[in-house]
């Protein structure tokens, strides 16, 4: 039978036997000689050697049983960490932005940055609705929301210049001058600087190194920013924060 590297010009074989091998360990065969390794995979030994020992040059195995064996190692977890990290993330935000919905009557949202965009991953609509076309996966210019001009704000002077190296200067000045007044405050505040009429307050999540890895935003049409949503807004940023780690 042919392997799908073969079917499919874009695979690449080396990458796909690599990762064959780790998804052949199990909590049933957790540790697997070389021979049971080139089994799982159909090939000769001698070719599962060269998979097994790139494996574990780079981590993904661990040699076990005076070399004879394998299981998988500690760069596996590595792998892993952004998936459950962002899992968790979702997980411990959505019960604080439920609660700021409910008792601001703003629509709330959590987002990262992705690229010069900011990527929806929550929106919780509130009550009244709110006239945007905004919805999970959506992805909206980071300097033209409150969410991303959090992330602005968190980013080095350098970093900002690189992400918008393709600006003319007085677009990239103004960018920047908005972010110098963002650094100074504990949160973004945005009237119809996207969507006309629409009032929107974004505050920032950060892990337990302290780094800036999301934002939130409640956002109504409204004629202003009441200070008590504004206090709101940054309860539930500090609870969500406090949830993944973060200690001030």
């Amino acid at each position: 039978m042919k392997h799908k590297a073969d079917r499919d010009p874009y695979l690449v074989p080396g990458l796909m036997r690599g990762l064959e091998a780790l998804q052949a360990f199990t909590p049933s065969s957790p540790e697997m000689t070389l021979s049971k390794i080139a089994e799982a995979l159909g090939v000769t030994r001698s070719a599962a050697f060269r998979t097994v020992h790139t494996l574990e040059s780079q981590g993904y195995l661990l040699a076990t049983g005076n070399g004879t064996r394998y299981r998988l190692g500690p760069s596996v977890l590595r792998l892993t960490y952004g998936y459950h990290a962002s899992r968790e993330l979702l997980e411990v935000a959505h019960p604080p932005l439920e609660r700021l919905r409910d008792i601001s009557d703003w629509s709330s949202h959590l987002g990262v940055l992705d690229g010069k965009h900011i990527l929806y991953l929550i929106r919780l609509p509130a009550n009244g609705g709110l006239s945007s076309l905004v919805h999970v996966g959506s992805r909206l210019p980071a300097a033209s929301t409150s969410m991303g001009r959090v992330f602005l704000a968190d980013r080095s002077e350098k970093m900002v210049r690189q992400m918008y190296s393709d600006l003319d200067s007085a677009s990239l000045r103004k960018i920047l001058e908005g972010r110098a007044a963002d650094m100074q405050t504990t949160h973004i505040e945005s009237v119809g600087l996207f969507e006309s009429g629409l009032c929107s307050v974004a505050a920032p999540v950060r892990d337990m190194s302290g780094s800036v890895v999301a934002a939130i935003s409640a956002a109504k049409v409204a004629s202003d920013i009441p200070r008590e949503v504004v206090r709101q807004v940054l309860q539930a940023s500090e609870a969500i924060s406090r949830g993944i780690g973060w200690r001030d």
